[in-house]
């Protein structure tokens, strides 16, 4: 995997905590930044998988590398924040925090906290991990954050319905039939995206640099859970896919280049440079209601 590396920064001894590193696009970023010397932090549902990568990874390293393995599970309020304050109170420095787990559901399913599962796991997690994390992350100095977003924020039109949040509409039998379930996990990646804006502008002057990114298409085991057309369709498209290390390529170089010191503070990255997403990520106004819909969400108010 190739990489524009500047000297003035290397991952190379950084503290990097990493969601949905056991498979995709995440176990390629993992090996690839384990090789390049990073300590890590993995956050992971299974933890069985999650110490057999975390052996992996340390034997791989052509450096004595640190790796942890943190179990969580992403669509639970409770678990993330019982995983955060195990991260702060093993690790007095976080350098990179990568946001890469993502899931789609076709069926209109809740998490515990009566959050529909695709909005909690790809939009929500993140947000709360992040600002449990972001004090460490500030103190650091400095530090980078990390989304994985995708060219499927695009699928999700003029933007986020805010009056369904729920997605009984979206996810309903009439709204499937109609597109609903990608329409659903557009808006997720949409909210990726907006996230990152509204993150930037509050970092302001901090040190802290955020970023999202569109993988491409990418041939992984993603959506193999929702029934035998979701699995047929991904297998048609891996045809026409990337493999998980071309995926990861531009995550990689975000974590070990100054790519993020080049651009503006909360750009949107493809293919290694700086791209411009749809005119819905783009909507300021969007990103504000968003962060204040997820407060409201997890129940916990930041930069107070």
């Amino acid at each position: 995997m190739e990489s524009k590396i500047n000297a003035n920064w290397t991952v190379k001894g950084k503290y990097v905590i990493i969601t949905g590193a056991t498979s995709g696009i995440g176990l390629a970023a993992a090996n690839e930044l384990a090789i390049r010397g990073a300590h890590m932090g993995i956050v992971a549902r299974n933890e069985h998988k999650a110490k057999e990568l975390a052996a992996h990874l340390r034997a791989s390293s052509k450096e004595p590398i640190t790796v942890d393995v943190f179990v969580a599970d992403m669509a639970s309020q409770s678990s993330i924040r019982r995983v955060a304050a195990q991260i702060l109170e093993k690790w007095p420095r976080i350098d990179i925090l990568i946001n890469n787990a993502g899931a789609m559901f076709v069926k209109r399913i809740l998490t515990e906290d009566g959050i529909e599962m695709t909005w909690a796991v790809n939009h929500l997690g993140p947000f709360l991990l992040t600002n449990l994390l972001l004090q460490r992350l500030m103190e650091s100095g400095n530090a980078r954050i990390i989304t994985t977003a995708s060219h499927g924020h695009k699928m999700a039109g003029k933007g986020i319905r805010f009056e369904d949040l729920d997605a009984k509409k979206r996810l309903s039998p009439m709204g499937i039939m109609l597109g609903g379930p990608n329409f659903r996990y557009g808006e997720t990646k949409l909210a990726n995206i907006l996230f990152t804006t509204e993150l930037g502008n509050r970092l302001a002057g901090s040190g802290v640099r955020v970023a999202a990114f569109d993988p491409g298409l990418v041939a992984t085991n993603f959506n193999q859970d929702n029934g035998w057309m979701a699995r047929l369709t991904m297998s048609v498209m891996k045809r026409f896919s990337r493999t998980p290390e071309q995926g990861a390529e531009t995550l990689v170089w975000l974590a070990d280049s100054n790519a993020m010191l080049e651009q503006a503070n909360a750009s949107y990255y493809k293919d290694s440079h700086a791209e411009i997403p749809s005119a819905a990520a783009l909507d300021k106004a969007a990103a504000a209601r968003l962060w204040d819909v997820s407060e409201t969400q997890v129940g916990e108010t930041f930069f107070s």
